[in-house]
């Protein structure tokens, strides 16, 4: 499997608010950082990462506005939109994915966002 097959399964999960396919989308090993905070280890994890803001969301739509794709990398910037309680929140992201092409599966997420902003933006919503 390629890099970018890996990569839109797990974007369609986050997108479908699917908590389980997204987990399904890692190894046992993977690890997934929202920098600068410290990286979430292994499916559950992830998951449970994920959790509070799939959870209250009523729909997520992430945009990619630019995509590269390597053999075992894929490089997003994106707009990840969430809406909650009836109102959008969105923020700049650009993600690093390092895959696992033979497992099929995603080993390491790096996502890069000012999450000073971030915070600002969901103050509104009660999270």
């Amino acid at each position: 499997m390629d890099s970018r097959t890996i990569v839109r399964e797990f974007l369609d999960a986050v997108e479908a608010l699917d908590l389980g396919r997204l987990g399904a989308c890692f190894t046992a090993e993977a690890r997934y950082a929202n920098v600068p905070n410290p990286p979430a280890t292994g499916p559950a994890a992830i998951r449970s990462m994920f959790e509070p803001i799939l959870g209250r969301a009523e729909r997520v739509r992430w945009d990619l506005v630019g995509e590269v794709y390597l053999p075992d990398r894929a490089l997003l910037e994106r707009v990840d939109r969430f809406w909650i309680d009836g109102t959008e929140y969105a923020i700049e992201c650009n993600g690093v994915f390092v895959v696992d092409t033979a497992a099929g599966r995603i080993a390491e997420v790096r996502d890069y966002v000012d999450l000073a902003t971030w915070r600002q933006r969901l103050a509104t919503a009660h999270l």
